[in-house]
């Protein structure tokens, strides 16, 4: 005898359904939709753990990995089904496709059945029914009434719930046509239910005459008793076996009578083979800690029912319990927050929130009826957004405040905990052991000297989980690779975190020790190919976790995104991050090495392409990222080419025809002019080139370029400054208020003490007995207008605040 109890996921309903058909039928076989492949370490889930926790599977192939979580909490009908299952003697199955399997490429959680189709489907039966929408309907189906319905009753309204919305999805897709996204999804649907299908089966032929209970997702009910149904009608033509009273309706929860076929093989049936992964995939499963944030549907859980912590009430107090306890949490939290709730507005709040259950039809006080009853008694002004409750996803910008803590409150904090004995991945024990060996375990703030080889082991370590986002290590501050004197000491904050075991084994799927896995989510950075500015980071990381050389797949993927590149700054900042390194970093032991060899070679090829094809000659804002892809070019050729073979002369080349180029923006001709000067050969004809530069509207950015590239070489012709100087002065008034902000940021590019100089030049140059220093000291002002203007500044803040702008 068959029974299947279609379910949603983390609903307490649901999970009293299953216990109940537990206690009653007594099954032989208690067969759950989750994965197969850990069926031999199901002792590990009744080891005693904290819940929520989850089944993480990792699977990797070459560079590319996925992972999936099956989460549990104490209301998930798959987990009643497990440990009463297991309590009451039968014999405890999963019986669905390893998380790896192609079935759920799309997905990162198993439980998130169909999840788009069914909220279409459901989303119709909200509007006929005028509710807000799926989880608002669902409260009103099964929750309110779980505790004083009879079993069979909700369960028989439930299994019509989930038949109409299979049905309406199926007949939507029935109308797709073959090359629309739907079909492969129903598609993947067949062939998980295909293969629970055979374990249901198989069940049946062991035992017979004894009851075998199913709890799956509501959704695949109705097919899988279909499926089934099918099996045996096909079995008893085959064999001409008696007759089995099997029905082929939607609403069939039981299949009897099947004894005869028990035999027609010479035995029971065998159970179906679980999928190995191809020989090239690596794929690992371990339990994990999960926590109600995760689980929440408004943090983005897909397949979730929001607000964990009040269904945790609800199937530990019932639904006016759970109402009651939660309305003083709201309460004590506001209070925490120094909100002012009194006890009158905590009564008008449990009233009001009574009362609209009676309106709507309830029992006792929904999710809903509870949330909108605080509403109404705490919050006094309009609100600008739509409740939370009335739609799904994350919580809006601009949120009120007191409703942000009613759905915190709702959403809990509670994290789950594994036994001591729980297996875990070879990462954990290795993170653990280098943490202690580096003297890295006490919270606090640490200090690394990256010249003492111990302590820079300690900071690639630190690196390394960092990479792995393990939560509670977070560096402060330390070498940066866009600044030339950077620090050679890092400062760290070590924290104990919540989330940090359940991290670690998630990481364990990139491989068995912190290096090997930090090795392998840099590779996968690398590869994704976002932006280039993301490889210069990911490439920054790898140095500063000690990951000498990346392998030949991401070396390859790297040079193909940079000779692919279209954005000459973006190039440019790579190209300055892995010269950088390149150049001399034996403090992390990343100079001239191999990897950032292959990245310098391919930048420049692209950066001289994509310079010389920029165009835009008339006057425009000067690029400080394009100037600095310049300077990276002049770098490079200037320190790498003798060892990478980088063509010097080439380069020069393509920078002389940028700079004469009338087409080109000034701030680049200024640059290309400066390239060759900067490398040791003197432009010919210098103060004609400057004096030809442009008029008002161009000089500044002209020369932000020439100063960026070759300030030095300014600064020793004294030439290049009188030159400017006798263009400054014979500008009028109007055209010198349109050149001052670019000349402004061209003479920003001379550091204070070289400003100094160029000042006191031009001093001496115009009869001032004043120094340098003296002109670029700023004025002491009117202490009186100082006051003033302060007192105005005050007054804007004041206004500001007042009407809500500054936030």
């Amino acid at each position: 005898m068959l029974t299947v109890v279609g379910v949603r996921h983390h609903s307490p309903a649901c999970a009293g359904l299953v216990r109940e058909a537990i206690e009653r039928l007594r099954p032989a076989h208690v067969l759950i939709e989750g994965p197969a492949d850990v069926n031999a370490r199901l002792g590990e889930f009744l080891l005693g753990h904290e819940l929520p926790i989850a089944v993480f599977t990792s699977a990797r192939r070459g560079m590319a990995s996925q992972a999936s979580w099956s989460p549990f909490c104490d209301y998930s009908p798959e987990w009643i089904a497990l440990t009463e299952g297991a309590r009451a003697g039968a014999e405890v199955r999963f019986i669905d496709l390893p998380a790896w399997h192609p079935a759920f490429a799309r997905q990162t959680n198993r439980y998130a059945d169909a999840e788009r189709r069914y909220t279409q489907a459901v989303d119709g039966l909200c509007r006929t029914l005028g509710m807000d929408n799926s989880d608002t309907l669902w409260d009103h189906l099964a929750e309110i009434d779980a505790g004083d319905v009879p079993a069979a009753e909700l369960g028989e309204r439930l299994n019509t719930y989930f038949d109409l919305i299979r049905t309406a999805v199926d007949a939507g897709l029935d109308s797709v046509s073959d090359d629309d996204d739907a079909s492969p999804e129903l598609s993947t649907d067949e062939v998980r239910e295909e293969y629970m299908a055979r374990w249901i089966v198989a069940a049946m032929r062991d035992a017979p005459d004894r009851p075998v209970l199913v709890v799956c997702g509501g959704f695949h009910r109705p097919a899988l008793l279909r499926r089934v149904a099918e099996f045996f009608e096909s079995a008893k033509s085959a064999k001409s076996a008696k007759s089995a009273k099997v029905s082929k309706s939607a609403k069939v929860s039981e299949l009897s009578d099947l004894s005869d076929l028990s035999d027609q093989d010479g035995g029971a049936a065998p159970w179906p083979e679980v999928p190995a992964p191809d020989p090239d995939t690596t794929a690992v499963s371990y339990l994990v800690p999960y926590s109600f944030r995760r689980l929440d549907a408004f943090d983005g859980y897909q397949s979730g029912m929001p607000s964990p912590a009040y269904y945790q009430r609800l199937w530990e107090l019932g639904p006016r319990g759970a109402a009651g306890a939660l309305t003083g949490e709201v309460v004590e939290r506001l209070r925490a927050r120094r909100q002012h709730v009194s006890t009158a507005d905590l009564i008008a709040a449990r009233v009001t929130g009574e009362g609209l259950a009676a309106v709507r039809g309830h029992r006792h006080p929904a999710r809903a009826d509870l949330l909108d009853g605080l509403v109404s008694a705490l919050v006094g002004e309009a609100l600008d957004r739509p409740l939370p409750w009335t739609g799904r996803g994350g919580l809006a910008v601009g949120t009120h405040p007191a409703v942000v803590e009613m759905v915190a409150a709702l959403s809990g904090d509670r994290v789950g905990r594994l036994h001591p004995d729980t297996p875990m991945p070879p990462l954990v024990h290795d993170a653990e052991a280098e943490l202690e060996r580096h003297g890295l375990t006490a919270p606090g703030t640490v200090e690394l000297d990256l010249t003492v080889p111990a302590q820079r082991d300690g900071s690639r370590l630190l690196h390394r989980l960092r990479v792995l986002r393990i939560p509670g290590y977070e560096r402060l501050s330390g070498p940066d690779p866009s600044v030339e004197d950077s620090t050679f000491v890092e400062r760290w904050e070590i924290q104990e975190h919540q989330d940090r075991l359940s991290a670690l084994i998630e990481a364990g799927g990139h491989g068995p020790t912190v290096e090997l896995a930090a090795r392998a989510v840099i590779g996968e950075r690398v590869l994704e190919r976002q932006s280039l500015d993301a490889a210069a980071r990911a490439l920054f990381d790898a140095v500063l976790c000690g990951i000498e050389d990346l392998s030949e797949q991401v070396l390859g993927g790297l040079a193909a995104s940079v000779a692919a590149g279209g954005d000459a700054e973006a190039l440019g900042s790579v190209l300055t991050a892995v010269l950088g390194l390149w150049r001399h970093d034996r403090l992390l032991d990343a100079e001239q090495s191999a990897t950032l060899g292959t990245v310098i070679v391919a930048a420049v090829d692209r950066l001289l392409w994509l310079l010389e094809s920029v165009r835009g000659g008339g006057p425009a804002p000067m690029q400080p990222r394009r100037i600095a892809a310049v300077r990276a070019v002049r770098d490079a050729v200037r320190y790498a080419a003798a060892k990478l073979e980088l063509d010097a002369a080439r380069a020069t080349a393509v920078m002389g025809r940028i700079a004469a180029g009338a087409m080109t923006p000034p701030d680049l001709r200024g640059a290309a002019f400066g390239f060759g000067w900067s490398l040791g050969t003197p432009p010919p004809e210098a103060e004609r080139t400057i004096r030809a530069a442009g008029g008002a509207t161009t000089l500044g950015d002209w020369l932000a370029g020439l100063f960026a590239l070759a300030r030095e070489q300014c600064l020793e012709d004294a030439s290049v400054l009188a030159v400017v100087d006798e263009l400054v002065r014979s500008m009028t008034d109007r055209d010198l208020l349109v050149a001052l902000p670019a000349l402004r940021q061209a003479f920003g590019f001379f550091p204070p003490r070289e400003r100094e100089t160029i000042a006191g030049q031009m001093a001496r140059r115009h009869g001032f007995d004043d120094s340098g220093r003296a002109l670029l000291r700023e004025r002491v002002a009117d202490p009186m207008a100082l006051a003033r203007g302060h007192e105005l500044d005050s007054h804007v803040q004041a206004v500001l605040e007042r009407e809500g702008l500054v936030s």
